[in-house]
């Protein structure tokens, strides 16, 4: 049995619960917010006797084996470095961290004190990406990656009345790119590495963060383009093209749809059956790499966090987003 701390009140750690608690391993021992009666109320919910207003008394625990973080991701690293020299293994919500240098020390930590850091990015630890990897010879040759993941916000509604929330708030390491663009970059570096280079162009709001914006980046062979918004919605599907054919998929964070078409038009549907929560895998990996004793996920590399991480921080340095954790 794990026994897991949580950081963080918010929806997010609510569908991580649901999808945890269906792992026979998995066992919720207490919860963190920075108020009491916010701990108390999720703890409540969630039929959890232990709460801590306390991040270092949390860490200190002998009751917990490991924590999921999901606070803004500007406490990211604080929070995971942390943990971990308390030897607790971490599962950090994406983006991992606000740069390079955090993710970087966060690794080094984790190295350290021989514990698992691994990031909470759901899309590459579900079967139908697995499906997508396994067919990726069949389309030939790749020459284009493009991938789509527009969602309205309904924070942008406050944003609008002049209330800004967390989500469009630079100190808090957030806008589209850092927190729904990744969904599109991630994938790309778990199939194809790390790009040659990139151009990034963004529609950026009065506080200094981006509301949507696109991304091009080359490979020797092929090129990636993604695009990304938290002020749309977009409806189209994303795309692996190869000279044999295309890989189609429904939706690129949680894709339940795969189909290859061929050039003679003929259609091969791919995809499998996977939980409702996507979530379920990534916690199941987790778990799993813990009793196996193991302090890097494979899929979840941390070379592919911190090229994503480098990537991400390239194309914001381009649009001109700056946190201030990068000073």
């Amino acid at each position: 049995m794990i026994r897991f701390g949580t950081i963080g009140t918010n929806w997010i750690v609510d569908r991580f619960i649901d999808a945890a608690s269906k792992l026979e391993d998995f066992s919720l021992q207490a919860v963190y917010s920075r108020t009491e009666e916010k701990a108390k109320a999720f703890a409540e919910k969630h039929g959890v006797a232990q709460t801590y207003t306390s991040m270092k008394e949390m860490a200190a625990s002998s009751d917990i084996d490991a924590v999921y973080i999901a606070s803004p991701t500007s406490l990211h690293a604080e929070h995971a470095i942390e943990c971990m020299k308390q030897g607790k293994h971490v599962l950090v919500e994406k983006a991992i961290a606000s740069n390079e240098v955090e993710v970087k020390q966060m690794i080094e930590v984790a190295k350290q004190h021989n514990v698992l850091l691994m990031e909470a990015l759901k899309t590459t630890h579900l079967p139908n990406f697995k499906v997508v990897k396994d067919h990726l010879h069949k389309i030939g040759p790749v020459r284009r990656y493009f991938a789509s993941y527009c969602q309205y916000s309904s924070r942008y509604d406050k944003f609008n009345e002049g209330i800004v929330l967390n989500a469009f708030d630079p100190k808090f390491s957030n806008g589209s790119l850092i927190d729904i663009g990744i969904y599109c970059i991630y994938p790309m570096v778990a199939l194809f590495g790390e790009p040659d280079n990139l151009q990034a162009n963004a529609y950026m709001l009065s506080t200094g963060v981006d509301g949507q914006g696109s991304i091009i980046v080359n490979y020797e062979k092929m090129q990636g383009s993604v695009m990304f918004s938290k002020i749309t919605n977009s409806y189209v599907p994303s795309e692996i093209q190869g000279e044999d054919g295309s890989i189609i998929i429904d939706s690129i964070s949680e894709p339940t749809h795969v189909e290859i078409r061929y050039h003679d038009g003929s259609t091969e549907v791919i995809s499998k059956e996977q939980e409702a929560n996507a979530m379920y895998y990534e916690a199941q990996a987790f778990i799993d790499l813990i009793k196996d004793g193991k302090t890097e996920c494979p899929i979840n590399s941390f070379a592919n966090s911190l090229i994503t991480t480098s990537i991400i921080e390239q194309a914001r340095k381009q649009i001109g987003v700056v946190f201030p954790s990068d000073q």
